[in-house]
């Protein structure tokens, strides 16, 4: 068993991050606990406390991680002039790839309920905001002017669509919506809301 004075906070922190993440990716979210992670960077739950608040912050601080994987993802290639469709069509792919390929900690995002009494940090919110204004930013050419209170409605539209289709092919449910192919149903939702958004 280590002693805290074999690594700084900081390093115990990252230790405990990447184990955690670790197990999340392998056996999924339901198996995360303090004591599995303490046991995996060879320290106490007792030092895991001291550096992190309790399972949730621990929980947070891994969703954080997974939303900036996310977000590098979907802007690694940015929108070109014209070609904002394209784009949009490109965010979804994306966006269904990354939850194919890592499906638990990815779930872990969206399903974990924290603590009634706890109030998400502003920090946090801002990763959650800055996902979905990569989104604002591919439907505004195609706005046509509209107020920035639609943009932001159809990028939650559009992005709840899409995220319903990812819980749909993760849980296998897709044949009950009678469709075989993620990505077609995904740029079909995509395409159609667009035409109904700018008249054309």
């Amino acid at each position: 068993m280590a002693r805290r004075s074999d690594h700084s906070r900081e390093e115990i922190r990252e230790m405990a991050l990447s184990a955690a993440e670790k197990i999340v990716f392998e056996q999924g979210y339901e198996k995360l606990s303090a004591r599995k992670v303490a046991t995996a960077i060879g320290y106490t739950v007792g030092t895991l406390y001291l550096v992190f608040e309790n399972i949730d912050d621990l929980i947070l601080n891994i969703n954080a991680r997974t939303l900036d994987r996310l977000h590098a993802q979907m802007t690694e290639s940015p929108p070109k002039p014209g070609k904002a469709r394209e784009y949009l069509l490109q965010l979804g792919h994306v966006y269904i790839r990354y939850a194919n390929e890592d499906p638990h900690r990815w779930a872990m995002v969206f399903e974990h309920r924290f603590a009634e009494e706890r109030t998400i940090p502003a920090w946090y919110q801002e990763k959650i905001a800055r996902m979905f204004a990569v989104v604002e930013e591919g439907i505004e050419p195609l706005a046509m002017g509209r107020p920035r209170e639609e943009i932001t409605q159809a990028a939650r539209a559009i992005w709840g669509g899409v995220h319903g289709i990812c819980i749909l092919a993760l849980t296998d449910t897709l044949g009950v919506a009678g469709v075989d192919s993620v990505q077609e149903l995904t740029r079909s939702l995509i395409s159609n809301y667009l035409k109904g958004f700018t008249g054309n």
